[in-house]
């Protein structure tokens, strides 16, 4: 089968990333003696670089890992929580239905570098110096502009000349939009990681010290002090319409740390699958599988119509519980072990009928009432101040970016396999460059993940201080008995766990390679709401990219669905690493050819 490009295979590390000059970074680690954690750690940070439109400093990070030490798969938790003071009273005072999209309303605590921080210091062997210095470099002496980094800024070059002139005086050098190929420069980013790394070697002499010292500067020191007097100040225009200030605090960086948790796991076909928890949409991937293994998929050939109905209709079930029934479980009581109980999905296979599903059908594990939000009609959105009421296509599978700034599913990821064994699945995102008006003292701004909660009591995602808002950052990761094979991962919002679900069903059923599962034709489904402002569902629609075959669109209609043949290179940005399960087996790498910088290294 043509590829777009080999499927590396090596023996001694592997990386793979959205951007050529993450991975050659993480390359460069492992080729200089450091881990995958290392590695990853390295390109995660010259992603915030290379990738402004896609993450930054005040975005956040979920990983997965494999430690060969240990033995065992983890779940570092990069997500920050609401501030102490964003109840759902404060927004419905200033006439919100639901958290702006953009601005300073929407910021959590930003939890990206405390989740890089943990994995270095618990699993790497590297100096915080030494992981900066990459980033540090392309900050100072500049990255050459993505065609999107470009398109981005010029999209939103109004708002920022009008409304965020901090952000116009960060990324509208000369004040004018800079051209594709130029070379861009954030030299007070690069001051800022160079303090954290001076304040860190005068407080420590051991790598581990410093690394704590780099922690308390960004979360109570210099940084976390910046971060609380910038929220605390002007009122900014938002996607509301409106300005508002922020309402994050110094004392809301100063409670949060990253944390460590047992990854969620489901079995399918020999293969245990590790997801987050419901704090994030990754369960979504292990519902899906739970209901596909009802049905023989390996029978009904590969991109055939009974494969894409089967998989679709499963979605549907699979995102209509995650609106029903996921949240942080540290304040909401979900329902997991029911969710994925043999006996509910059994019910609920039942439901995948001849023709497409146009209703939102969340299940009642365990005989419990799911409970909805409250959602606008289907294609419409929210009755926000300068709201627009209906929900576009436009974009999808790529950064769709408003005038406003609003976004939908702008993300990276990055995976890594070194020769020891150690494996990295993580999927950086938020902090967007047109999120909310830079920091000017840090070159960078605060995130607006806190605008997939609801404005509405009572939900598993409902605004609540000190909660995770349920993300859709979801790395995934794969094991054959009982050892690391597959770490993979993609951008995308709400396509991430269908995008990555399509490329593992091509690998195990289809039995493509990394590269040719990653090639392959995407769908996916734009049935359920959205998680992104302004929020929003289109019930029975299809995207598929044009690749596919024109046979299988038209049984897909003949079904029901709302078909929508997008461009053919226009869906998905999957990456993937890999480890042969037999001894002296060969490590994989794959990446994603749409959109041109996407890139795998290895040897």
């Amino acid at each position: 089968m043509f590829t777009t490009r080999p499927e590396l295979t090596g023996d001694f590390g592997m990386v793979a990333s959205t951007h050529w000059l993450a991975s050659a970074a993480g390359m460069s680690v492992l080729e200089r003696g450091g881990n995958a954690f290392d590695a990853a750690v390295t390109a995660g940070f010259v992603l915030q670089v290379a990738e402004p439109h896609l993450n930054g400093p005040g975005g956040e990070v979920p990983i997965l890992l494999w430690s060969e030490a240990e033995q065992r798969p983890f779940v570092v938790c990069g997500q920050g929580v609401a501030p102490a003071e964003a109840t759902i009273e404060r927004f419905t005072d200033l006439g919100l239905d639901v958290v702006p999209g953009t601005g300073l309303l929407a910021a959590t605590v930003p939890g990206a570098f405390g989740g890089w921080m943990l994995m270095l210091e618990r699993w790497g062997t590297w100096s915080l110096a030494d992981v900066l210095e990459p980033a540090i470099s392309y900050a100072e002496h500049g990255v050459p502009v993505l065609e999107r980094v470009s398109a981005t800024i010029g999209t939103v070059e109004r708002l920022f000349t009008e409304d965020w002139p901090t952000s116009a005086a960060t990324w509208l050098p000369h004040g004018q939009v800079p051209e594709p190929g130029s070379r861009l420069t954030n030299p007070v980013l690069a001051a800022t990681y160079q303090r954290l790394v001076t304040e860190a070697a005068q407080a420590s002499g051991t790598r581990e010290g410093q690394i704590a010292a780099a922690r308390d500067a960004w979360y109570r020191g210099f940084v976390a002090e910046e971060i609380a007097h910038f929220s605390a100040g002007k009122a900014w225009r938002d996607s509301s319409g409106e300005p508002h200030s922020g309402l994050l605090t110094g004392d809301d960086l100063a409670g949060w740390a990253a944390s460590v948790e047992e990854p969620l796991t489901f079995d399918y076909h020999g293969h245990t699958v590790c997801k987050t928890g419901p704090w994030g949409q990754g369960p979504v991937f292990l519902q899906q599988l739970a209901l596909l293994s009802g049905f023989d998929l390996g029978g009904m050939g590969h991109l055939g119509p009974d494969y894409v109905h089967t998989v679709i209709e499963c979605a549907k079930l699979a995102f209509a519980d995650r609106e029903a029934w996921y949240g942080d479980p540290e304040f909401a009581d979900v329902p997991m072990a029911g969710l994925l109980s043999e006996a509910y999905n059994t019910e609920r296979r039942a439901l995948v009928g001849a023709e497409a599903s146009y209703e939102l059908r969340p299940g009642a594990p365990g005989g419990r009432v799911p409970w909805l939000p409250d959602l606008p009609g289907p294609g419409t959105v929210s009755h926000a101040p300068g709201v627009s009421r209906t929900r576009g296509t436009a974009g999808v599978g790529e950064p769709t970016v408003g005038g406003d700034g609003r976004v939908r599913g702008d993300t990276c990821h990055v995976d890594v396999v070194d020769r020891h064994g150690n494996m990295v699945s993580a999927t950086p995102s938020g902090g967007w460059l047109q999120s909310s008006p830079t920091i000017p003292s840090l070159g960078f701004c605060l995130g607006t993940r806190g605008q997939m909660f609801w404005l509405q009591d009572g939900l598993p995602a409902s605004l609540r201080p000190g909660s995770r808002p349920r993300t859709t950052l979801s790395p995934s990761f794969a094991l054959r008995d009982g050892r690391p094979w597959l770490a993979f991962g993609t951008p995308g919002g709400d396509q991430q766990d269908q995008w990555s679900l399509n490329f593992f069903l091509s690998v195990v059923h289809g039995g493509l390679g990394l590269q040719e599962a990653v090639d392959d034709p995407m769908f996916h489904s734009e049935h359920f709401p959205s998680s992104f402002f302004p929020r929003g569902s289109l019930p029975g629609v299809l995207h598929i990219e044009e690749r596919a075959d024109p046979a299988l669109v038209a049984e897909l209609r003949r079904r029901g669905h709302q078909v929508e043949v997008l461009g053919p290179w226009s869906l998905g940005r999957l990456s993937a690493v890999a480890r042969d399960a037999a001894p002296g087996g060969f490590l994989h790498a794959a990446a994603n050819p749409r959109g041109a910088q996407g890139y795998a290294v290895g040897r």
